[in-house]
């Protein structure tokens, strides 16, 4: 009956409502695909509010309140300045663990640092459609010009520290030197200030943020609610994009170590090397991945403990199922939508949502599909 009087409200004018619905199939689940918003300008992070609603970011520096049913669509107002070229700009978002009390939202966004950015974190206090007392915590360090590998997701673990993926920002020798900031995944507190127990707080020739490093592009990160490990996945070149599971101070070789080639055909590094950590998994050729899932609800509970990934270069949903560590088995989905995911994730609801990147970008659902469907 919703998507029936959606589709009617479409009908009298109001834009930016689609409830466009097909059914697919998959190894286990009968899936029915709703597009709840196809006015989106280049989104990128999703998050979830207590009452259902979401906040999406979009490239361009809009932050905005979308209703659970997709119905409203609010801009919030006091988002910083942002860098916007290329793939920089606003990015990822997450609401602090005990939102419910102090309304913190952290956004991940590339800050102008002249001719340069950075990739950044901050944090408002959400009030109404606004963002109050909003305050930069962290900026990558050095600041580059351009707007490539900005990397930027954002993962809470529980014991008041988050973790921030920083790209190599295209200065690919850059990611094995720990001396800065390019090429790692960052381990802060939640104020931004460094967590006493980081592997490298003691050494004075590595940035005391660095949790790992030798990455490429990390645009996927989850914290794995069994092991409370970080996994994440980033962009090769021209294949070898790689899932990893990340264990404190560690090298994941970038570009010493990958199974990618440059994208005019020689090779770039080795496929291994003692001292650097191998992949759980990879994909060659390239899908360009983004967003991640790490699957426990109970709307498809075949897909209990699985991994999902949005891809953005072969436009689908990558369904892994894990046996531990391990990778078992791969199923596509949405392949034929021609779609660049670029965040998936897990609704109150058990759904699965994911955000389309393109200029008139989308905000999809996907539920099990009954059998009068």
């Amino acid at each position: 009956m919703q998507r029936c009087l959606l589709a009617a409200i479409v009908l009298l004018g109001i834009t930016g409502l689609a409830c466009a619905e097909t059914r697919h199939q998959s190894e286990h689940h009968d899936i029915v695909v709703d597009t709840l918003r196809d006015d989106l300008r280049h989104p990128w992070g999703l998050g979830f509010l207590p009452d259902g609603n979401m906040l999406v970011t979009e490239r361009g520096g809009r932050l905005l309140r979308i209703s659970a049913d997709g119905s409203n669509s609010t801009v919030i107002a006091g988002v910083p300045e942002v860098h916007v070229a290329n793939q920089a700009g606003l990015l990822d978002v997450a609401l602090h663990p005990d939102f419910e009390n102090n309304q913190l939202v952290y956004l991940s966004y590339s800050s102008p640092d002249g001719e340069a950015a950075r990739t950044t974190l901050g944090r408002g206090r959400l009030e109404g459609d606004q963002l109050r007392d909003f305050e930069q915590l962290f900026a990558a360090s050095p600041g580059v010009g351009g707007g490539r590998h900005l990397g930027s997701r954002i993962v809470f673990d529980d014991d008041g520290t988050l973790f921030l993926s920083v790209g190599d920002r295209g200065q690919r020798d850059m990611a094995q030197d720990p001396g800065n900031h390019i090429g790692t995944v960052l381990r802060l507190n939640e104020d931004g200030s460094v967590p006493q127990d980081n592997p490298f707080v003691d050494d004075a020739d590595r940035r005391a943020e660095i949790f790992s490093y030798g990455h490429r592009n990390p645009q996927g990160m989850i914290r794995h609610p069994d092991t409370g490990e970080i996994w994440i996945n980033e962009h090769g070149p021209r294949g070898g994009d790689e899932l990893n599971r990340l264990q404190a101070g560690l090298n994941y070789g970038w570009p010493e170590v990958t199974l990618g080639t440059e994208y005019s055909g020689p090779d770039i590094g080795v496929e291994e090397k003692d001292g650097m950590e191998p992949p759980v998994y990879h994909w060659t050729p390239s899908i360009a991945p983004s967003g991640m899932l790490h699957y426990d609800g109970d709307a498809f509970p075949q897909w209990r403990g699985n991994l999902f990934v949005g891809a953005l270069a072969h436009t689908h949903l990558a369904r892994l199922t894990m046996d531990g560590a391990r990778v078992v088995s791969e199923e596509r989905l949405l392949d034929d939508a021609g779609w660049r995911i670029r965040d998936v994730r897990q609704g109150p609801d058990g759904a699965l949502y994911l955000l389309v990147d393109a200029r008139d970008g989308r905000l999809v659902r996907l539920t099990p599909a009954s059998s009068d469907d």
